[in-house]
């Protein structure tokens, strides 16, 4: 603003000091020729007093400035101050003259070939019916202007310095008071009434725009708070792969510690799904991927973020789908179990009963094949069961309501079921506790119980001990089963509750089973709130607690 009002100033002061000189020398070139034509017109009259008394004897000796010219009545010259009249021609159709002869006067200018100076002619009629004309010469306005160019110079020069020093000083001093404006909290200034509604504008403005910016900083605070509360990694990222925001769960799955916004998303991760994905978004189009991470599964989906047709950025998604990448595992790994489990036992039944069909089978033999056909049937049914008694745990189907449970009562039972079995591996079978009640599914209590003391005795020693303790250990319900058994190496014991898991697989054929009794007692334990602790070593025996902790 301050070289617009200086620049104003300095062509206003040109523009103002060349039309005071044209204006100047065109009122002194009007007065000077107005000056000049008075001059003639005395001169004509001093003329027609001297021919009037001396005739043409009066030019004899005249000494005049002035071109003095003696014209007859028709045209022809008769005497002329500086030129021969006998070599002028005749002057009737001169303008001075004709309008003299039809006036009694008149005058003219006529400019020279160069037009630096001009003629002024005045003609008189006289009273003997001649003209007498009487001429001077004066400069023009160029001429004149080109005689003062100097002196103008030196004028313009002193002007343009003078405009410049009071312009520098007018325009900071018009300036200050704008500038000093406090753009926060603007007050109408005194000097300057007519920027009032522009302070008033502004302070208007500034309303609105603390209002938005309340909002604005709201609304960033809202993101802030849910994306720092995601699970899921979010990153926005420019169309040139730029950080521009960033929250706490990307930076932990990607396991980094910080990132600075404008950084490149690549410096987060180079792996090549990541850098796929990212690519694919920035092209337009929608892209997922799965990428492994320190142990971790996570699924990529990146967005493209248009603005009209073109591409601005990208928004990238980071979810850990390691849980689920398991679950699907397990599920094919139950699958494949499932189909093998079942399809031993039907393979030994299909087989038997095919030689039964075709006769082949002896009489002696029949017991033999119905005995098995008859166990492995057993096995196929005790399968099915605890299969479907996973199912419902995972599902939380399960019809039977809760009630109160008395455990200690209910592991007795148990132990009083599997006596048969403990005496017959030579095991001693013992409960010990107290009285304990919890709310829970009774059928479900029971399997717990039976599957953990199931397995005490079959994975036992010979002459080994199972010992079965219920009460409360911190407050809380506890079920602990002990046996001095094979032990579970400590390598496996992180995988005992799987599904169709065993540690021994020849031993565990040997002694039956299904696979699922672990999962049955960890699901179980699950569905009442509490979870299973196992210790064991190798050779020396095992310890299975189910702890129930909301009850």
């Amino acid at each position: 603003m301050t070289k617009k009002i200086f620049r104003s100033i300095i062509f206003v002061s040109i523009v103002t000091f060349l039309a005071c000189v044209a204006l100047i020398l065109g009122i002194l070139f009007e007065y000077f020729n107005g000056s000049l034509l008075d001059e003639l017109q005395n001169a004509a009259a001093l003329a027609e007093q001297g021919i009037t008394l001396q005739g043409s004897g009066y030019f004899e000796g005249l000494d005049s400035e002035d071109r003095i010219t003696w014209i007859d009545s028709d045209g022809s010259v008769l005497y002329d101050t500086e030129i021969d009249s006998g070599l002028l021609e005749n002057h009737m159709e001169r303008e001075e003259v004709a309008e003299a002869f039809e006036n009694g006067s008149g005058s003219s200018q006529r400019y020279s070939d160069t037009f630096a100076e001009k003629e002024v002619y005045y003609a008189k009629l006289m009273e003997d019916g001649t003209v007498i004309r009487v001429s001077s010469s004066q400069y023009t306005v160029w001429t004149i202007l080109l005689a003062m160019i100097q002196p103008t110079i030196f004028l313009f020069i002193i002007v343009i310095l003078l405009s410049v020093f009071m312009a520098s000083k007018l325009s900071k001093r018009i300036v200050k008071p704008i500038n000093e404006i406090d753009i926060g909290s603007p007050d109408a200034d005194e000097n300057y009434p007519e920027i009032s509604p522009l302070i008033k504008k502004i302070s208007r403005q500034n309303i609105l725009i603390n209002r938005q910016m309340k909002e604005l900083k709201r609304a960033g605070e809202e993101f802030m708070t849910i994306t720092s509360n995601m699970a899921e990694g979010l990153i926005i990222i420019d169309k040139n792969t730029k950080i521009i925001s960033y929250n706490t769960g990307a930076l932990k799955h990607l396991g980094v510690e910080s990132a600075e916004q404008g950084d490149s998303v690549f410096t987060l991760n180079r792996s090549q799904s990541f850098t796929n994905s990212i690519d694919n978004a920035l092209k337009g189009t929608n892209s997922e991927s799965l990428m492994e991470l320190n142990d971790k599964v996570y699924e990529i989906l990146a967005n493209p973020v248009f603005e009209g047709d073109k591409i601005t950025g990208a928004i990238i998604l980071i979810v850990d789908v390691t849980e689920k990448e398991q679950r699907e595992s397990l599920r094919r790994e139950f699958t494949s179990n499932v189909s093998h489990e079942l399809k031993t036992p039907l393979t030994s039944i299909y087989g038997i009963s095919e030689i039964m069909v075709n006769g082949i089978v002896k009489p002696e033999d029949m017991g033999h094949f119905a005995e098995t056909i008859h166990s492995e049937s057993g096995r196929l049914i005790n399968l099915v069961n605890d299969i479907i008694k996973l199912s419902q745990l995972d599902e939380k189907s399960i019809t039977t309501e809760n009630e109160p449970v008395d455990i200690f009562a209910l592991a007795q039972n148990v132990a009083e079921r599997l006596k048969d079995l403990a005496d017959g591996n030579g095991i001693e079978i013992t409960v010990e506790g107290e009285n304990t009640v919890i709310d829970g599914a009774n059928t479900i209590l029971d399997e717990i119980i039976y599957n953990l003391c199931e397995n005490a005795i079959k994975y036992n020693k010979p002459n080994g001990k199972v010992n079965i303790f219920v009460g409360r250990q911190n407050g809380k319900p506890v079920i602990r089963v002990a046996d001095t058994g094979i032990g579970i190496p400590d390598a496996d014991q992180p995988r005992i509750f799987e599904r169709f898991y065993r540690v021994d697989k020849s031993h565990s054929r040997k002694i039956g089973g299904t696979g699922l009794g672990l999962s049955i007692v960890k699901h179980g334990a699950a569905y009442h709130g509490g979870h299973v602790e196992v210790e064991s070593k190798l050779g020396e025996g095992t310890v299975f607690t189910v702890i129930f902790d909301n009850n």
